[in-house]
């Protein structure tokens, strides 16, 4: 279990952060950079959130948390070592990943084909869901820069790409179940 007792340290008050393994390095650390932006996406997700119900709304909770479980993957270098880790490393598994794409497969079923690229836009669901999307893109390409140098749990980089995925077809569901998304015109205002 997490306590926070107090919230500030100074410990970076001179530029450097703690990693999960107490390695300290700048607070523009590639790896800091990539689980910095999956916080970034939570709290995207977080707006999204405010206008969602339901089943949606549960999903999303559940990407949240995985969300969580990501930047802490990210946050512990030295994969090898784990074993030898006093406390074993949270790390994301396929099964998030597995669950991701039984729901995209579930939402998408249910919509017809597109014939357009889609704006973002619509419903404010589906345009903050857009959002996520995109946040969720970068994320993982400061995912994949990272793996270029250093090593990185590989459903980490998975969940990310299927992420946007997820994100993509649920704010198609939001706009209307597609009835409602804005078609892009490609030359419209030549």
């Amino acid at each position: 279990m997490v306590v926070l007792n107090k919230i500030y340290t100074r410990t970076g008050d001179k530029g450097t952060t703690a990693l999960g393994n107490g390695d300290r390095v700048a607070k523009y650390d590639a790896r800091v950079t990539a689980y910095g932006t999956s916080d970034e996406l939570n709290a995207t997700l977080g707006m999204a959130r405010l206008h969602a119900s339901g089943d949606m709304d549960a999903q999303l909770a559940a990407i949240q948390n995985d969300l969580f479980d990501l930047g802490a993957d990210l946050c512990r270098p030295d994969i090898a070592k784990d074993a030898d880790a006093e406390y074993p490393p949270l790390r994301m598994i396929a099964s998030q990943v597995d669950r991701l794409e039984s729901e995209i497969d579930a939402m998408n079923g249910a919509l017809d084909p597109l014939r357009s690229f889609i704006l973002p836009g619509g419903s404010a669901l589906a345009a903050h869901l857009h959002l996520c999307r995109t946040v969720a893109r970068r994320a993982e390409r400061l995912a994949v820069e990272l793996s270029q140098s250093e090593e990185v749990n590989p459903h980490v980089i998975t969940y990310l790409n299927r992420l946007s995925d997820w994100f993509f077809v649920a704010a198609r569901v939001a706009n209307n179940s597609g009835k409602d998304d804005v078609l892009w015109v490609p030359g419209a205002n030549r």
